[in-house]
């Protein structure tokens, strides 16, 4: 069984929430998915006049050991200015030495997102983030429509995600809290992406 990290950044918690929806879909297709969170770099006072709830302690931190000890992984990213934030480049800065060793190349990666609306990053994030994949010789796995083209397609109401990755919007004030159908296709892609990677381990004594 190929082991999945999901690896997340979140200030105002919509990721984490994405995250663990995210990780209920890798595991009803069957699979097996932790939880890991980049480190804040942020000070708290930062976070506190931000508004931002207090860092969860309960989700450990990811480090390149986890980056190394897992077979694939989900990246749950918000957006800075349709960017991703400098918690998220500080991670990928510390991964070097994988580089240059070729640890990361061949593993797949899917991803998603959370932006304040529509226009805010939905797709670009995601696709800035291919940068870190691409060098490291990473595989990436898209959402795609296949699964969530009902979703996806619905103009009735506000809807975050892509057939880059489910996603959530958040407002311009960063409180808006994932709808039913957000949460739908995050579990979707959960299942997706495992559904997905069995085929490239499917050689492998479970």
């Amino acid at each position: 069984m190929a082991k999945v990290a999901i690896i997340f950044y979140s200030t105002f918690g919509h990721i984490e929430k994405l995250s663990k929806v995210v990780q209920e879909g890798v595991l009803s297709a069957g699979g097996k998915a932790d939880i890991y969170r980049v480190e804040e770099t942020l000070s708290e006072d930062a976070l506190l006049k931000l508004g931002a709830p207090a860092t969860s302690t309960e989700i450990p931190v990811a480090g390149k050991d986890v980056l190394e000890d897992y077979d694939a992984f989900l990246f749950g990213v918000p957006t800075r200015f349709g960017n991703v934030p400098a918690e998220w480049s500080t991670f990928w800065d510390q991964t070097g030495s994988l580089w240059v060793n070729g640890t990361l190349n061949g593993k797949p990666a899917g991803l998603f997102v959370s932006t304040a609306s529509y226009g805010g990053g939905q797709e670009s994030t995601i696709s800035n983030c291919l940068n870190y994949l691409v060098h490291h010789g990473m595989i990436y796995i898209p959402l795609g429509y296949k699964n969530v083209f009902p979703e996806l397609s619905n103009i009735e109401e506000i809807n975050g995600g892509t057939a880059w990755g489910s996603g959530t919007l958040v407002g311009s004030d960063g409180f808006r809290a994932a709808s039913k159908q957000e949460l739908k296709v995050a579990k979707i892609q959960g299942q997706t992406f495992y559904n997905t990677i069995k085929c490239l381990y499917a050689s492998e004594t479970p």
